[in-house]
């Protein structure tokens, strides 16, 4: 199964993230409807944040860094309860796969 962005289909594993990353906005349009995820501002927060550490250091963050981050960067959340509401399937993993980057390694990064 892959997935059409911008009239081209792109392949992905069998877990149905990207093999390839793309950081275009119409790729987590198309994922996220894939998931059944209605986008909003706050997905768009831990996705855009998804891409810069991928960027940065070439994986996605574990779960646990993940909420560290979000706590630093955004107090007054539960980030750690916050984030199973915006991607309950493994918020690290599906908010990656959303985000339109590859598989995670291991249990979801570093």
């Amino acid at each position: 199964m892959g997935y059409v962005i911008n009239g081209e289909e792109l392949e992905t594993c069998d877990d149905g993230f990207l093999i390839d990353a793309n950081f275009s906005d119409e790729a987590v349009t198309v994922i996220a409807e894939a998931e059944n995820i209605k986008l909003t501002d706050e997905h768009w927060l831990v996705v855009n944040y998804m891409r810069d550490q991928y960027k940065e250091h070439g994986q996605t963050p574990n779960f646990r860094n993940m909420c560290k981050d979000f706590d630093e960067s955004n107090p007054g959340t539960d980030w750690k309860k916050h984030l199973y509401v915006l991607f309950p399937m493994q918020p690290n993993r599906q908010s990656a796969k959303v985000a339109g980057l590859p598989k995670p390694f291991g249990k979801g990064g570093y």
